[in-house]
């Protein structure tokens, strides 16, 4: 992605996500749900064991990201194939990225990737409140994005070569991306409020099938953001009593809502709730208590 960002892809790779698999009620055959700290949104798997995908396109608002001075932060919106199990490379995805600098501003803008490439800018311009519509195909290692603005009439198309293909899933996805110095060594960054993103006709090909996310047909996992944090306010004064607002702790959330077949509809939403922790006592070492 731009400014040395990337969607980083594995579900479990070490370090970069949280993974919990617990059981849901279902959405298609098979559905569950994972927790991770940079994934939101919906994925799908063949139920075969050497099944996979061909395809996977899908159509999305462009959120519009509520910035505020003080801290950058960091969202992408997209579809891909791939990047889903820990033991492979892979992933295909192109999508639009929404922005905040540390001065408040935000930035929009549409990126593809294929790794263990970097993330590559797409001259595309795209702006909040948009419509996109998104896909990639892969043929053996070559790997067809496009991308279209249906709000501005705007298109891109590119065919690349791709060293390493995954093509083991399919997904459409929410995600904080991450700072890497290398391809196992990334942090993953504060997710810009983007309230909520609709996906739209959402539907991946798996042989001569091209279906719906919330298909039967698949094996569904929902993905669940969670982003925790805590900051500090207050410090001591002069040694003496701290102030009375302790740390604050916030818990970011973005979930996704069961998809809707025939039509491959569903959405994620952000939500955030901040708590105020105790502020700690100084210590009094003895003999030198308070009188």
């Amino acid at each position: 992605m731009a400014g040395g960002l990337r969607a980083v892809g594995r579900i479990c790779c070490a370090g970069a996500l949280v993974c919990s698999a617990v059981t849901l009620a279902p959405v298609s055959a098979q559905a569950a749900e994972q927790v991770s700290t940079n994934w939101a949104g919906q994925l799908v798997t063949t139920k075969h064991a050497t099944g996979s995908f061909s395809s996977v396109s899908g159509t999305w608002v462009v959120p519009t990201a509520t910035c505020s001075a003080g801290q950058g932060a960091y969202s992408a919106v997209w579809v891909g194939l791939g990047g889903y199990r820990e033991d492979v490379e892979g992933l295909e995805q192109l999508g639009t990225e929404q922005d905040c600098s540390r001065n408040g501003s935000a930035t929009y803008g549409a990126w593809l990737e294929i790794l263990p490439a970097g993330p590559v800018v797409i001259k595309l311009q795209v702006h909040p409140g948009d419509t996109a519509s998104a896909s990639a195909t892969v043929a053996g290692h070559s790997v067809t994005f496009r991308l279209r603005d249906l709000t501005t009439g705007a298109h891109y198309v590119s065919t690349r070569h791709a060293t390493v293909v995954d093509v083991s899933s399919a997904e459409w996805i929410v995600e904080a991306p991450s700072s890497c110095s290398s391809l196992d060594r990334c942090t993953t960054l504060p997710l810009a409020k983007i309230g909520t993103t609709a996906f739209a006709a959402a539907t991946a090909t798996s042989g001569k099938q091209t279906l719906p996310a919330g298909s039967t047909a698949w094996s569904t996992t929902a993905i669940k953001l969670e982003q925790d944090s805590v900051t500090f306010s207050g410090q001591p004064s002069n040694g003496e009593a701290q102030d009375a607002t302790g740390p604050t702790r916030t818990v970011l959330t973005a979930a996704p809502s069961a998809p809707t077949a025939p039509y491959g509809v569903f959405s994620v939403s952000l939500t955030e709730q901040t708590t105020q922790l105790s502020a700690p006592s100084v210590p009094t070492l003895p003999g030198f208590g308070r009188r």
